[in-house]
């Protein structure tokens, strides 16, 4: 299976994942960093922002001196569940 976290070209790749939501837009969540949640009225502002989100949530992680911990493996399944 493909590492998301495979750095090329010095970047590092991230899971991130876009739920349609209430607003018409999308809210955005990258479950390797806890916390990390925006939203963007269509797709490209979406991944705009959650770029923006994720390039400040990693600067401050090095500012404080952690660690970016290597992101493990995710999968997204549907689950039919009666109701």
């Amino acid at each position: 299976m493909y590492n998301m976290n495979t750095r090329k070209n010095n970047n590092q790749y991230f899971t991130a994942f876009f739920e349609k939501n209430e607003l018409y837009g999308y809210t955005v969540t990258v479950p390797s960093l806890p916390g990390l949640v925006t939203e963007g009225r269509t797709l490209e502002e979406a991944t705009k922002m959650v770029r923006d989100a994720i390039k400040c949530y990693v600067a401050g992680l090095k500012k404080a001196k952690k660690k970016i911990f290597p992101e493990s493996e995710v999968g997204s399944f549907r689950i039919s569940v009666p109701v």
